[in-house]
């Protein structure tokens, strides 16, 4: 998703803004099996898993094996900085690759900081930023924002006062994008 959004920064004139979402924020650090979170049957967790792992593919994104959900709130903390420590992308990039793909518990310290590490980030600032919990604001801010602004699943992309809700193709977010008139990049040869 993320090499989706770089590339509408490269052909319009807009910056993309990340955001934290309180994504089943009541979830143990040890996680919950899917079944009890959507209190619903195996079955119908592998139909739900297959069907996101097809859109995943057609998109170009990872998606593996997923039985488990786990708290999020930690790795938010660090996304916000990655994004004031301009590695936002990549960051982004390697957590949702750590979580939906290799089913990694993003509730986990050790895990965290490696999401940090993978995407450039000094692991010592990393350690500080979640034993000082010096983001844990900025997330209240942006769950906050959330609810104000009625977001209700990730990702929700606004551009002007309209909005897509899941995951998208380059060509749908662009379209959007020129709907909303943001103006396209000139390119030169």
């Amino acid at each position: 998703m993320t090499g989706c959004i770089e590339k509408l920064e490269q052909s319009f004139d807009l910056k993309a803004t990340w955001r934290a979402f309180p994504l089943h924020p009541d979830t143990p650090s040890e996680g919950r099996l899917l079944e009890e979170l959507f209190n619903t049957t195996p079955e119908k967790i592998g139909l739900l898993v297959a069907g996101l792992q097809a859109t995943a593919k057609s998109l170009g994104l990872p998606f593996g094996e997923r039985t488990r959900s786990y708290n999020s709130r930690l790795v938010q903390e660090l996304g916000i900085w990655a994004e004031d420590k301009g590695c936002g992308h990549k960051f982004h990039l390697s957590a949702f690759t750590a979580y939906f793909s290799d089913g990694l518990n993003l509730a986990d310290r050790e895990v965290a900081l490696n999401i940090a590490v993978r995407a450039g980030l000094p692991q010592t600032e990393a350690v500080e930023i979640i034993t000082d919990r010096l983001y844990q604001e900025r997330v209240d801010l942006d769950w906050a924002e959330a609810a104000e602004r009625t977001v209700t699943a990730v990702p929700t992309f606004f551009f002007s006062d309209r909005r897509v809700v899941g995951a998208q193709s380059y060509e749908t977010l662009a379209n959007l994008a020129r709907l909303c008139k943001v103006p396209e990049k000139s390119t030169y040869r």
